[in-house]
């Protein structure tokens, strides 16, 4: 672990690879698993207000679950998405591979809307996990990722690199060009 600014990071985030491999996964990272995606407070208003936008990108089954449990719930203190039947996330949809894709993304690609998705999805396979003086980041291992491991050690691929939109997004361009510092150090040593 090592601190940057108001960031304690592990340095898994430089060691390990990852590049998702979606055609051997199909996206089970959102249709597999016990909770939603992770909601930092400020994106459940964003939600709210783009609902009526993203709305028609979704499937029938993700606006009934919106509809009975709504935008977002609270797990165990924390926020989330709902799911479908405790299974997929109310906002996966499926491309004509039956590969999952993000309802929000798809509005966000097709200019619908300004907000990519939420930051929890972004970042994956980093999770960030916020305390009072300090957020922890860290790489979440998850057998189900075997295949963008395999992928990501082929091409060589860090964890930081390939979330480097998303770790600018949360913590800025000063904080990632931070990273990219102590990642070469690693790399030097």
């Amino acid at each position: 672990m090592f601190q940057l600014g108001k960031t304690i990071v592990s340095e898994d985030i430089i060691e390990k690879e990852f590049v998702c491999n979606l055609a051997s996964c199909k996206g089970k990272c959102c249709i597999d698993g016990e909770a939603g995606a992770p909601l930092e407070e400020e994106e459940l208003q964003i939600l709210l207000d783009i609902y009526p936008k993203i709305k028609p990108f979704l499937r029938a089954e993700g606006i009934s679950a919106i509809e009975n449990q709504g935008l977002f719930i609270t797990n165990e203190g924390e926020f989330e998405t709902p799911l479908i039947n405790n299974k997929d996330c109310a906002f996966v949809i499926f491309d004509e591979n039956n590969i999952t894709k993000c309802g929000i993304e798809e509005a966000y690609n097709q200019g619908v809307i300004q907000w990519k998705k939420p930051i929890s999805c972004h970042l994956y396979p980093i999770r960030i996990m916020e305390y009072s003086e300090f957020s922890a980041v860290n790489y979440h291992k998850w057998p189900i990722c075997d295949d963008a491991c395999t992928l990501g050690k082929e091409l060589q691929v860090p964890v930081y690199k390939f979330v480097k939109e998303a770790l600018i997004r949360k913590f800025g361009k000063d904080w990632y060009s931070e990273l990219e510092k102590v990642a070469k150090t690693f790399i030097e040593t």
